[in-house]
């Protein structure tokens, strides 16, 4: 997946001889969480918008210099990691470098979630199951061998959560049921949190408990 076409440079940093009041213009006029800085062309980070209202109009950029956040990517970063630079910053902009440390341009998070949700993990047809599990117990090699074991296809997985000693793992498997998966999931002691689609295990025990309510009440 070639991220380089979707650098955006559309907006040019500012510099450290701006003034704070061209900083919150251009937070007023954009959608952005952070706009990028440079000294001549050297980029130097970005400062956030939250900051930038902080900051009286009047002074310079150079005056606030240590509120600069020096995040970025090079155009050779994969898109997950992209992703998880935006993650990490808090950001909806992210400035792209080349090995050079030369400012190219931005990544928008809206462009690289759209590259995402087009990943056969949320494109393609199939359920969702999230299992739980300790740190030390589980392995994704066993995770495909159950659903694989179970004629169904594995879509993709990853760690959605981690608390205390437990992981929790979010799983998408192909078109198919996943009941047989989820039972199976349970014989390797995991816990189902969740799945997008209808478990007979737990509907037979609701069904159980119900008529056993109704049997105590006669």
């Amino acid at each position: 997946m070639q991220l380089q076409e979707f650098i955006i440079n559309d907006i040019k940093p500012l510099r450290l001889e701006d003034k704070i009041s061209d900083l919150q213009l251009a937070f007023n006029q954009l959608t952005y969480s952070h706009i990028p800085i440079q000294n001549e062309s050297l980029y130097l980070g970005c400062i956030s918008e939250t900051d930038a209202h902080c900051f009286e109009s009047a002074l310079a950029i150079k005056d606030c210099k240590y509120a600069i956040e020096g995040f970025y990517v090079r155009d050779t970063t994969n898109w997950l990691d992209v992703l998880e630079a935006f993650a990490q910053n808090d950001s909806n902009i992210m400035p792209v470098l080349n090995k050079e440390n030369i400012y190219l341009g931005y990544y928008e998070l809206n462009d690289i979630m759209h590259l995402f949700n087009e990943t056969p993990f949320f494109s393609e047809p199939g359920g969702i199951l999230i299992v739980e599990k300790g740190i030390n117990d589980y392995s994704f090699s066993e995770i495909s061998q159950i659903v694989e074991s179970n004629d169904a296809k594995l879509l993709g997985a990853f760690i959605s959560k981690m608390d205390g000693d437990l992981a929790s793992i979010t799983i998408k498997i192909g078109n198919t049921s996943l009941n047989d998966v989820i039972q199976t999931f349970r014989r390797y002691s995991y816990t189902i949190v969740s799945g997008h689609e209808e478990d007979s295990y737990l509907e037979s025990l609701k069904e159980r408990s119900k008529y056993l309510d109704k049997y105590l009440n006669i």
